[in-house]
């Protein structure tokens, strides 16, 4: 069911990989509510996945551009105004890349390069992002920018290693630059923090089945799937929801509010 709730509003959407991204169900929902929008991947991603099918879908164009270098990121800027015929009313960073958890590289013994291009990668790129716009004056007033993160920037998860410290950067940032561009221009910076999701980045940690089952038996409501984080993401784009700002959102099912649940307990034998 669609509620119009995008309808006129021009967008962005980064990191749609395949049909399990969450990127892809908030592309989606966001032409189903009424939005325009541009896709954006760096060149590599595009290559191992399936936007173009995306693009035909939701009737969008795609524009390549390295999240890293603010000079490509201009050019999606300036490009997006162009084919929209406006300024930006929402982004979506959905970006995450950690070359030590694909090179099973304990935290402890971290590689420092690849941490710096961890870092670089999933949490600077949304400073450079919001700083590009703000220059080029891109995103309308009242504007909306979510980024997707996850609890282990509060907790620690073992298996998560670096990328812990690099969304506890990114959910720092969406603060520090939401009190800046909130004051200038009246935009909203946002974090959604989502449950463990089956998508082609989620699964590629180790152990993360057996995970998911857990987080699956704490939660009171169980794991929140992809396409219930998009339905978030479209009210944090949408005109309802224009004091929220500066947050960081759990979107998880109660999973980060519960200490224990009865189902863990009676895995365990605990009477």
């Amino acid at each position: 069911m669609a509620y119009n709730l995008l309808k006129g509003k021009r967008g962005i959407i980064t990191g749609a990989l395949d049909e399990n991204s969450i990127a892809w169900k908030v592309a989606e929902k966001a032409v189903e509510e009424g939005a325009t929008i541009v896709l954006t991947n760096a060149p590599i991603a595009m290559r191992m996945g399936e936007i173009r099918k995306l693009a035909e879908k939701t009737n969008a164009q795609i524009i390549p551009a390295d999240a890293t270098s603010t000079e490509e990121l201009s050019q999606l800027f300036l490009q997006s105004q162009e084919i929209l015929g406006g300024k930006i009313d929402f982004l979506l960073h959905s970006i995450g890349m950690s070359v030590n958890i694909r090179k099973n590289i304990s935290y402890t013994e971290s590689n420092y390069d690849y941490f710096l291009k961890g870092i670089d990668v999933s949490a600077l790129s949304f400073h450079k992002m919001m700083s590009v716009a703000r220059k080029l004056d891109a995103m309308n007033e009242w504007g909306s920018i979510v980024a997707l993160t996850y609890m282990a920037a509060q907790r620690t998860y073992p298996f998560y290693t670096d990328m812990a410290d690099i969304k506890a950067m990114l959910e720092s940032i969406a603060r520090s630059f939401g009190y800046h561009y909130g004051l200038e221009k009246k935009v909203r910076v946002n974090t959604v923090s989502q449950s463990p999701t089956k998508t082609t980045a989620g699964t590629g940690i180790k152990g993360f089945g057996d995970f998911f089952d857990y987080a699956n038996a704490i939660a009171p409501l169980g794991n929140a799937t992809a396409e219930d984080c998009a339905n978030y993401c479209i009210t944090l784009f949408s005109d309802l929801t224009k004091m929220v700002t500066m947050q960081n959102l759990f979107h998880d099912g109660g999973y980060s509010s519960t200490g224990v649940s009865m189902e863990v307990m009676t895995k365990l034998g605990v009477e």
